[in-house]
């Protein structure tokens, strides 16, 4: 690949992430409302297929964000670039309660996920920069009231741009980092239509400009020739949020000027937790892998804040179980053989209260990366099931099926020709 064309593709990479930079992960859940939305652990497509796994994956020929002493593992001619794009389909049912009837409904969404690039820096050290999702909200959903209506629409959250750094300190053994500029804002939206015939907007916007860091560290035991046992473990530092919060009213069936109801900073008033993770890979061959992993945070310890016209969220201690397997027939076989095929399954209780009710998800995944010809760039294609209800009252039951599609590009970046 010539020079020129080396630059033409990194230049097209950052503009994918300025472009992008104020996008939002897709959400259709009402369940977003609360807190800062549906979490996003950092998985690719490719993790994605194997339940979410990826605390001790150390391949080389995927970004690994999850964990960023994975980073190490670049080869010292490999440039990786990795996008991901999502399609959502969600089933949700409801039983009646009160003055509200039962109620059934399928939405969609998508979009990009995330972009992320890696390069090598020496014989023991990587780099990545990319754009990942911390969190997505995006609701529509109605009720009735005395004397009338209510209408609720949520939409926004926040990302990650971050950049990573890994290095090896002794055979098997790295550690890195992740700095991370925490960005965007969310949206919720309250409409009161009385049987007088006003309507009323209420408008709660969270916006968060902050920064987080993530450390991680790996350690690969080699058994023998065939069998590997690689363990990882990742820890992020909770702390209080940058950022402002208000609650705007506007009188829709008048025309006012909009009134600020309240206005306060986040700092002080609101925190992130915490986070706690560790994972067990064993790979055979290199040609399969199978992970286990575990997610700890606290967040019934943070603050949070609360606003006039709208209820403040409790909070409950988030732990996440994910499993997952990828194997390939053969290194050099024939095309089926150099397929990828991956499995997974995952449980969490997220951190998110509904009255006295945690909210509990499972799913399972499972997809293939297909090599494409004369490179060794993979295309990830996964399905994904999820099923999302609060306990022990149900409540809102949500069923997800997800189509990931991953393109990671994978170049002999800093390959140099000889002069003949």
């Amino acid at each position: 690949m010539k020079i020129s064309k080396k630059l033409s593709f990194l230049a097209l990479g950052l503009l994918s992430v300025a472009v992008n930079a104020a996008a939002q992960g897709m959400s259709v859940s009402p369940y977003s409302k609360f807190g800062y939305g549906l979490l996003n652990d950092n998985a690719t497509s490719s993790q994605r297929q194997m339940g979410g796994v990826g605390y001790a994956m150390n391949s080389g020929r995927q970004i690994n964000v999850m964990n960023p002493a994975s980073y190490a593992a670049t080869d010292t001619l490999t440039f990786l670039f990795d996008m991901g794009l999502d399609f959502t389909m969600l089933h949700s049912s409801e039983a009646a309660s009160g003055n509200n009837p039962a109620t059934s409904d399928t939405q969609y969404g998508g979009g990009i996920e995330y972009l992320t690039m890696q390069v090598p820096i020496g014989k023991c050290m990587g780099a990545s920069l990319g754009l990942v999702p911390y969190s997505s909200v995006g609701y529509s959903f109605g009720s009735k009231i005395d004397n009338g209506t209510n209408s609720h629409e949520g939409q926004g959250g926040l990302n990650q741009l971050y950049i990573g750094f890994a290095g090896r300190l002794f055979k098997g053994f790295s550690i890195g980092t992740n700095v991370s500029y925490l960005f965007g804002t969310t949206v919720n939206d309250v409409y009161v239509n009385t049987s007088a015939g006003s309507s009323s907007l209420f408008e709660q916007l969270l916006r968060v400009r902050d920064w987080r860091v993530q450390f991680g560290a790996q350690y690969t035991l080699n058994i023998n020739k065939e069998h590997t046992l690689t363990a990882g473990v990742v820890y992020s530092p909770g702390k209080t949020l940058l950022g402002k919060a208000r609650v705007i009213k506007y009188d829709v069936s008048a025309d006012e000027k909009p009134d600020t109801l309240a206005q306060r900073s986040l700092k002080g008033n609101a925190s992130l937790p915490d986070t706690w993770g560790a994972g067990l890979n064993y790979g055979w061959q290199g040609r399969l892998h199978v992970e286990a992993d575990f997610t700890y945070q606290p967040w019934s310890k943070v603050k949070t804040i609360s606003m006039p016209q709208f209820e403040s969220t409790r909070f409950a201690d988030r732990w996440q179980v994910n499993l997952g397997a990828e194997f390939r027939p053969s290194l050099r076989g024939k095309y089926f053989q150099r397929m990828s095929y991956r499995a997974g399954a995952f449980f969490n209780r997220d951190y998110m209260m509904v009255g006295d009710n945690n909210v509990r998800e499972y799913g399972v995944s499972f997809g293939f990366g297909f090599p494409a010809l004369a490179s060794k760039t993979l295309i990830n294609l996964g399905f994904e099931y999820r099923h999302r209800q609060a306990h022990p009252n149900p409540l809102l039951k949500e069923n997800y099926f997800n189509i990931k599609l991953g393109i990671n590009f994978n170049e002999l970046w800093f390959f140099q020709n000889k002069i003949k």
